[in-house]
């Protein structure tokens, strides 16, 4: 029988663990590996949907948390769902509000029913459930939306980690009878820790339930980043192959491509946005400071490497005025460029497993500057 769920996996090859894929959604195909830039307020800061597909980005994701205190589900969905609100026609995925459960911590109180915040706005009290998480969702109307979870902190007792995942469990079940919309693909998410049983043991009840996706949740929330590569090396394997594996939050360039060789299809995170705005850049040169002296008189690019419209139009010393004047420009010139930078690895990453090449490029790779490259190193 065809397969009828809202968004389809397609495998097309693979190198080792490593995938190459289609996730097929309502708002078009995404080719994976997949990194999905994060627009939080239904917006990529300083960018233009315009621009940011001009960076290859073909899926974005956006924050439940944020969007249902401003302008809230109701007001998106009476102007039209995320797609139409925020002028993007390719796939969009909404997370579940479960990270800022974790990020948010002085601000609530858990409970078995979910989760009651203060508003980082304006204090108001705000209750987050399973139920409301899946509500507002539907409300938003992206292509993937993201069970409730918890997030358990790390370093964690063993007793915190295990109560995390069996209420991640119970609230998964809650989330599927909530969810009202069949065109929306609902993820699982896999809680546990750095344990790898109680991983499996968060899976095999999310698998009994039959969920249209997979995510790893509660990695690189400060444990050593080889922690996290060998946890998924020895897990990512068991999710099932027919369906996408998203891993939350992550990462380094170094990450991405080390998670992409233990299966991992799906990724998101706020650096190249995030760090762009504070001058940073990745390069295939290494990551620099665009408002180091050093730039001052340079008239070349800021990666002679990359083809965005930043590279192709500014020079190096043009990038460092704009950041030392205080002028909004370089913020949005180097976010692009990060972006693209991202995409484009992910790209070469595609290429490399189609040829069946990916564990020798992922080697040559791990040699060069780029790798180096990360929030801590800026």
């Amino acid at each position: 029988m065809p397969d009828r769920r809202p968004v389809r996996y397609e495998l097309l090859a693979r190198c080792g663990k490593a995938r190459r894929g289609r996730l097929h959604t309502p708002h078009g195909t995404i080719e994976t590996p997949a990194f999905m830039p994060v627009g939080t307020r239904a917006t990529l800061k300083g960018l233009t949907p315009d621009q940011l597909a001009e960076t290859g980005s073909e899926i974005v994701l956006a924050n439940t948390y944020h969007l249902m205190l401003r302008p809230g589900g109701p007001v998106i969905e009476a102007l039209g769902g995320l797609h139409t609100f925020m002028s993007w026609d390719r796939p969009v995925l909404t997370d579940s509000g479960g990270f800022q459960v974790f990020s948010l911590a002085e601000l609530r109180r858990m409970g078995e029913d979910g989760v009651v915040f203060r508003s980082h706005l304006d204090g108001a009290r705000i209750e987050l459930t399973p139920e409301v998480s899946i509500r507002v969702q539907n409300e938003l109307g992206a292509d993937i939306i993201m069970a409730f979870d918890e997030c358990p902190p790390l370093p964690g007792t063993p007793r915190e980690v295990a109560d995390a995942v069996r209420r991640t469990i119970r609230w998964a079940q809650r989330c599927q009878v909530a969810h009202a919309n069949p065109r929306q693909a609902l993820y699982g998410i896999v809680q546990g820790g750095l344990d790898l049983d109680l991983r499996r043991e968060c899976f095999e009840a999310l698998a009994a339930l039959d969920f249209d996706g997979y995510a790893i949740g509660g990695l690189s929330v400060g444990e050593p980043p080889p922690a996290m590569w060998g946890l998924l090396d020895a897990f990512a394997d068991d999710l099932p192959a027919e369906r996408a594996r998203y891993l939350m939050g992550v990462g380094t360039p170094r990450d991405l491509v080390e998670c992409v060789a233990t299966g991992i299809d799906q990724f998101d995170c706020v650096l190249p946005t995030r760090n762009g705005r504070k001058s940073y850049a990745f390069t295939s040169e290494g990551p620099l400071r665009m408002r180091n002296a050093r730039h001052k008189l340079d008239r070349g690019p800021l990666d002679p490497a990359c083809d965005c419209y930043t590279c192709r139009r500014f020079s190096r010393g043009y990038l460092r005025h704009l950041f030392l004047t205080g002028e909004v420009l370089g913020a949005s010139l180097l976010s692009l460029h990060n972006v693209r930078f991202y995409q484009t690895l992910m790209a070469s990453i595609r290429r490399a497993i189609e040829e069946d090449r990916f564990a020798a490029w992922r080697q040559a790779f791990l040699r060069t500057p780029a790798a180096g490259a990360s929030e801590e190193s800026a």
